[in-house]
């Protein structure tokens, strides 16, 4: 069983920055054999894909919506995973998810995680 804890959400005028965090624990969970990403859910939209990062942190990929201007990266020693988003527009508003994927490379498509977090909302005001 894997714990997915998001946190660095909140307001933010358009422009501005955030950095989400998203702490993972488990007794039997390695945090290092895993791909995480993070995927974000505006209201009456679907839950779309940001970024992800294998387990080694060696590769990533992002949303066309974001690439530029986020930036995931992981730290395999302290079980975190982090969203650093720069140049926010009002369109990213959205809740923001921390997921665990099923295999060490990272994969950009939601089913291939099979662990989430409660989320964290973020809100970018023009």
């Amino acid at each position: 069983q894997v714990q997915l804890v998001e946190s660095g959400g909140g307001l933010v005028q358009a422009g501005g920055s955030l950095r989400l965090s998203c702490a993972a624990s488990g007794r039997t969970f390695t945090f290092s054999l895993y791909a995480m990403g993070w995927f974000r859910q505006a209201a009456g939209k679907e839950r779309e894909f940001v970024a992800a990062i294998s387990a080694s942190g060696g590769a990533t990929s992002y949303g066309d919506s974001v690439k530029g201007r986020f930036t995931i990266s992981r730290d395999n020693a302290k079980n975190m995973v982090y969203l650093q988003m720069n140049s926010l527009k009002p369109e990213d508003t959205a809740i923001f998810y921390c997921a665990a994927g099923r295999r060490a490379y990272y994969s950009t498509s939601a089913i291939d995680f099979n662990s989430w977090g409660q989320g964290t909302q973020v809100t970018v005001s023009s």
